[in-house]
């Protein structure tokens, strides 16, 4: 019995939680404890009895109490806190939101669930099937049984499409190639409701606005042959005269100011402004008439369809100016069929000012705080433009690994406006719901990282951003100027120059310019799909077309200064790609690789620092400390003194993560990764040995594992991650895995290598 203390405490526990659930129920009640659905006969075959057992299993209700390893703990949890006297404190807490009511048997009805059965077998072609029910009883348990004999399923043997040449009939019949309904098809009941909606959808994109799915019928003829049936698509004679005649738009009517409870739809000489086929109504004028001109897709006399009727709503909600949003077309008072459209529109504050306390983690992997004075104009200009203009402050702090007081501290300004349209000598018109919009912004920030150096950076860029649809997204800068300058350049880091001379790029003068773009492709938000992608582009090209006009040279003495400050030239490619694989609605394998090379030449022998790859961090590899890793297998530790270790840089970056997501309880999620990747240089340098990239790269990875929980409160995810290194690039070679050296019991194994992150957010 001592032999296997741990196997007899367990099944101790199942057999005196099993019982105990039972011993709270009231006299004559019996606990649920499920349903079993079987499917017999042998006129459906092995792989059709299964799939619809399956799909059958889930109708029946109720469901019992949640079990874990054969147990009922929340019905357990919900007995032990027994009765509340009041709807607060603990107690109550633990029996309505942790705990859970038991399901009675006194709940089923056994009737209903063989209804429902019944008729989910006959909507799927088992006309003929037989249903029955029972229950059993144990004690003080009891189950459900249910048995399901289908007869072989109906197939589809012709779909037929009204004949007559009426306006409404033609155009049902024209969406027949599309149809959803096949030949040898399996009748579904769902599949006909879809095709339903599906030629509705096809009516509205032709102008047949007052057209509903209702008015549409489709007859089974079951009599046509063994086992298969006609449908037969019919549009019902009560079909009102309205839905059977196509529209076109005739008036487009605005109220941008639109309020209610007030009286803002006066229509008098002085509010009313026509603009092309616009009629705008606002006393006030707030907006330029430009504005709805670009952003409706309607014109006076187009086809009503319903994609311009989605696409102009979409596209007045993108504009970030309006609170609310509301349409209706009207039959307009003219001859012929034709609908004025009217816009409500409710503006949102003009003008605002918020302050925001911000926990984050930068794109350098430190994590901090930043205080934020944001105000804003919603209509800066009158054409819907959006102003913003704020004040920063921040501290940022390396949690994970060796900091010794390194800390950043940030401040700065920034300015952005954005104007709802393309800013172009030429005109351009999006198709998609979403407004294009171009982006001017000014900035400066001065960074402090304490014991070290300073740095103040002047930022400014003018560009475009537009999404193709709600997965595709453009940003394209036609120009992004950086120019970063150094102060207070401690004797500590004049002394780590010394002995490594690649620090010194750190704080030399850059000024960055040139066009960048990104494309990102994301489908992420369908939950229901369980392959989801997400992918980022982009590429970065400073100075090129400068250094080509002006011949630089650097290599051969020709470096070209503007304001005494050599300007940089280089191509800089990144790829970040994401997969997310759903095992469940509550677990998830997300994987993420990330992969880019950046090349100087002309004015610049080497990258610009600012614009090199780093890895290792909170969002990197998690295992190492921020920065600390690579290039190569060079090791920048050795190059450290007064417990100063200098980030590291390089000109590639591979980087692999891959970690297993699952909700362990309530808002608590757990999570186990493992991580890869290093950084290289492009070219050979004295002062880091084995940092440039070579055909033996695989082999200079980095890798880390390690656990973590996250805490999903909705507004913020606070994340928590312990790793430890499993392979370290830098040991020589046949010694680079470190996995059998791994003893959470010493402790200076545990200084050495365990790294705790704290983050917010996931790390990708």
């Amino acid at each position: 019995m001592n032999k296997y203390p741990f196997i007899y405490t367990f099944f101790l526990i199942v057999l005196v939680s099993s019982c105990s659930n039972t011993r709270f129920l009231s006299e004559g009640d019996l606990l649920y404890t499920g349903a079993t659905v079987k499917v017999e006969g042998k006129e459906v075959s092995k792989k059709e009895r299964k799939a619809l057992k399956s799909k059958l299993q889930e109708l029946v209700r109720p469901k019992p109490n949640a079990k874990i390893l054969g147990l009922r703990p929340k019905l357990y949890i919900y007995n032990i806190a027994g009765e509340t006297k009041k709807d607060k404190g603990f107690r109550y807490w633990l029996k309505n939101k942790v705990g859970e009511p038991p399901v009675l048997y006194s709940q089923v009805d056994l009737e209903y669930n063989k209804s429902v059965l019944q008729n989910f077998s006959e909507n799927n072609g088992y006309f003929n099937a037989k249903t029955s029910a029972d229950s059993t009883r144990r004690g003080k348990k009891a189950t459900a049984e249910y048995t399901v004999k289908p007869a072989r399923q109906y197939k589809i043997n012709e779909v037929k499409f009204p004949t007559d040449s009426s306006v409404l009939a033609t155009a049902v019949r024209k969406t027949s190639k599309r149809s959803l309904l096949k030949k040898d098809q399996a009748f579904n009941l769902d599949v006909i409701k879809e095709e339903r909606a599906r030629i509705d959808g096809r009516l509205k994109e032709k102008g047949f606005f007052y057209f509903n799915p209702d008015y549409l019928l489709i007859q089974v003829d079951s009599t046509v042959a063994d086992h298969q049936v006609d449908l037969i698509v019919k549009i019902k004679e009560a079909t009102p005269k309205m839905a059977e005649t196509p529209y076109q738009i005739n008036k487009i009517i605005v109220y941008p100011n639109y309020s209610i409870g007030v009286d803002s739809l006066i229509d008098n000489k002085n509010s009313i402004v026509k603009y092309n086929d616009i009629t705008i109504i606002d006393s006030t004028k707030m907006f330029k008439p430009r504005v709805f001109d670009r952003t409706l897709n309607f014109s006076k006399g187009d086809l009503y369809n319903r994609t311009d009727h989605n696409l102009s709503l979409n596209r007045l909600v993108n504009l970030g100016t309006f609170k609310f949003v509301k349409n209706q077309f009207k039959v307009s008072d003219t001859i012929g069929n034709y609908l004025d459209a009217y816009y409500f529109l409710t503006p949102l504050p003009k003008k605002s000012l918020r302050l925001e306390l911000l926990a984050k983690t930068n794109s350098a992997n430190y994590t901090g705080t930043e205080l934020n004075l944001n105000w804003s104009n919603r209509n800066a200009i009158g054409g819907a433009e959006l102003l913003t203009i704020s004040a920063f402050g921040g501290l940022e702090v390396q949690v994970s690994g060796q900091n010794n007081g390194f800390n950043v501290y940030r401040f700065g300004s920034e300015a952005n406006l954005i104007w709802p349209r393309l800013v172009a000598p030429f005109r351009f018109h999006s198709p998609s719901g979403f407004v294009p919009k171009t982006k001017l912004t000014l900035g400066y920030e001065y960074q402090n990282r304490t014991k070290l150096y300073s740095l103040q950076t002047f930022k400014g860029s003018f560009g475009y951003l537009w999404k193709e649809s709600e997965r595709k997204e453009h940003l394209l800068n036609l120009t992004e100027i950086t120019y970063a300058s150094p102060r207070n350049v401690t004797a500590l880091y004049l002394d780590q120059i010394q002995a490594n001379q690649s620090l010194q790029k750190v704080i030399d003068k850059q000024l960055i310019f040139g066009p960048t773009y990104s494309y990102t492709y994301t489908n992420t938000v369908q939950k229901r799909k369980k392959n989801t992608f997400y992918y980022k582009g982009t590429v970065d090209l400073a100075g090129n077309i400068t250094g080509l006009a002006t011949g630089a040279d650097t290599k051969k003495g020709n470096t070209i200064n503007i304001f005494n400050v050599p300007f940089s030239q280089f191509i800089k490619i990144e790829n970040d790609f994401r997969h997310y694989y759903k095992l469940g609605p509550d677990s998830q394998i997300a994987s993420r690789i990330i992969v880019g090379a950046g090349y100087a030449y002309g004015n610049s022998t080497e990258m610009p620092f600012i614009k090199q790859f780093f890895i290792g961090g909170t969002n990197s590899l998690r295992a190492f400390r921020a920065r600390s890793i690579g290039p190569g297998t060079f090791d920048g530790s050795t190059t450290a003194t007064n417990t100063f270790l200098p980030d590291q840089s390089g000109d590639i970056k591979l980087e692999l993560n891959t970690e297993y997501r699952a909700k362990i309880y309530g808002l608590v999620k757990g999570a186990l990764f493992i991580d890869a990747g290093n950084i290289w240089l492009l070219n050979e340098n004295a002062d880091k040995p084995g940092a440039k990239f070579s055909k033996n790269f695989i082999s200079e990875l980095a890798v880390g594992a390690g656990a973590g929980l996250r805490f999903d409160f909705s507004f913020l995810v606070l994340r928590t991650d312990l790793a430890f290194p499993i392979r370290k690039p830098y040991l020589s070679e046949g010694n680079r895995w470190v996995l059998d050296k791994v003893d959470f019991g010493s402790g200076s194994w545990r200084k050495e290598n365990l790294i705790f992150n704290l983050a917010i957010g996931y790390p990708f």
